[in-house]
């Protein structure tokens, strides 16, 4: 059995292991790069021929793990892409909304060029359309958490609940070789326990090999006890300012979680009565698939429903769906709390309201989620004095701020303790999906805590998982 790394190795993005057995070909995830100095590979062409595979499977729908699926269709791949009930629900509103932001990014960018009289280092195109998006669709197939299911000649394949995001799953692959049997598990993206909306994540006991993410392998989140008095904090210094808070969101997961932690404190009337913008008309009909999913979502999100208070509502909330109501969110002149998308500040709506408030001292950057190195929400997480936004220089004066424990991720703590319930002998890890720093860390964590053996991967290093 051969596994290569052909994205999330050493970085965050680009989600995508080829797997090649007796049995059968295929990959697991297919995500966009979305770091900057990598930005090049999602033009490239696949360094596996696509129709040379018989099947993909889905950790999760965000961007990074799904978002060159309508490329590898375009550039030949036919079979099946398996995924939870959920994912398959959520995917094509993720890779269509996708797919519209970057043909209106590639639309502004061609005609902020012709006015500049300049040339772009990327196309002037969208990387797909929204066609070659909604094309995705036709190849998926939803595989139930807990079901075994067999693809290719001796692969057996099971879903396990990630706890990451809604549908969000670690994939576990038996394979038997040589009369012998080979059982390795792909982490995906591991969530925090006791989180609200969505269930925990499953644990292992066993494994032979496991490609295992990283991305807070170096650092811990806040006490979740905080969340709810850094919120209130940061909303009400803003208020009084008289500034606006700007908070990028990933329209899937931390979107709801924001309006879950915001509907308990209107109701409970510990902030300003403030109007809430969420400028994301993906993320309003994630919820709707929510609704759909009563199976994924935690007891304290249910026992929500029952009682007909939904997360997702409250006085003050309006949905924004038109460009043009978006643009008009540009004239307010009395405090507002603004969610819209991108969550690393990559492309879509929220850039159109950092340009506008990045450099007002009264208002506040409220960062919820992982930034990516390279990206705008990192730089300006990371204290640039000023950041280029649709090719404009603009001086950061806004007060800019974190929550980190909003993130779906686990943190170092937890992912030592999630891999604390495996028995010997270990599994060989490789770990992914993180920066180098965080994966070294974590590396020198696993070794001292557990002695399981422990490897971080360069991109295309190519492993024979003997068995």
């Amino acid at each position: 059995m051969k596994i290569q790394f052909f994205g999330a190795a050493r970085q965050v993005t680009g989600s995508c292991y080829y797997v090649e057995t007796e049995g059968g070909r295929f990959i697991v995830d297919c995500g966009l790069f979305q770091e900057r100095p990598f930005l090049e590979r999602n033009w490239a062409p696949f360094p596996i021929p696509p129709e040379n595979l018989d099947f993909v499977l889905l950790t999760h729908v965000h961007l990074d793990h799904s978002g060159l699926l309508p490329k590898l269709i375009r550039e030949g791949f036919r079979g099946e892409i398996l995924a939870t009930p959920a994912s398959v629900d959520l995917l094509p509103i993720v890779l269509l909304d996708s797919a519209k932001v970057q043909g209106e990014d590639a639309a502004y960018k061609k005609k902020r060029h012709q006015k500049e009289d300049r040339t772009s280092r990327y196309p002037e195109i969208p990387l797909y359309t929204e066609a070659e998006a909604a094309r995705v669709s036709a190849y998926l197939k939803p595989v139930s958490y807990g079901k075994g299911i067999v693809r290719g000649r001796n692969i057996s394949i099971r879903f396990h609940d990630a706890g990451h995001i809604l549908g969000s799953a670690m994939i576990e692959i038996n394979v038997r070789e040589n009369r012998r049997s080979l059982k390795v598990l792909f982490s995906g993206d591991i969530g925090q326990r006791r989180k609200p909306l969505i269930r925990d994540p499953e644990i292992f006991d066993q494994a032979d090999s496991l490609i295992m993410e990283s991305t807070y392998g170096d650092r811990n989140h806040e006490d979740p006890a905080d969340i709810a008095t850094l919120l209130v904090e940061f909303i009400s210094q803003t208020a009084s300012r008289g500034g606006r808070l700007i908070v990028p969101v990933f329209a899937v997961e931390r979107a709801q979680e924001f309006l879950f932690y915001l509907s308990r404190l209107v109701r409970e009337k510990r902030i300003p009565a403030l109007p809430v913008f969420l400028d994301s008309p993906m993320a309003t009909d994630v919820m709707e698939v929510f609704l759909r999913h009563p199976e994924s979502l935690d007891e304290e999100t249910t026992a929500l429903f029952r009682k007909g208070e939904s997360p997702f509502h409250f006085p003050g909330l309006r949905i924004v769906r038109t460009q043009e109501e978006s643009k008009a969110l540009n004239s307010l002149r009395r405090p507002a709390i603004i969610l819209a998308g991108s969550g690393m500040c990559t492309g879509g709506r929220i850039k159109h309201h950092l340009r506008h408030h990045i450099s007002r001292p009264e208002s506040t950057i409220l960062f919820v989620g992982y930034q990516a190195a390279g990206t705008l929400g990192r730089q300006i997480l990371d204290g640039a004095a000023e950041v280029r936004i649709f090719g404009e220089m603009h001086a950061v004066r806004a007060k800019i701020a974190s929550i980190q424990m909003f993130s779906g991720h686990a943190d170092r703590d937890d992912l030592l303790d999630w891999l604390a319930n495996f028995r010997q002998p270990y599994p060989s890890i490789f770990l992914t999906h993180g920066e180098n720093d965080a994966a070294a860390f974590l590396a020198g964590a696993i070794k001292k805590n557990i002695g399981a053996s422990v490897q971080i991967p360069e991109y295309r290093d190519l492993w024979e998982v003997k068995v």
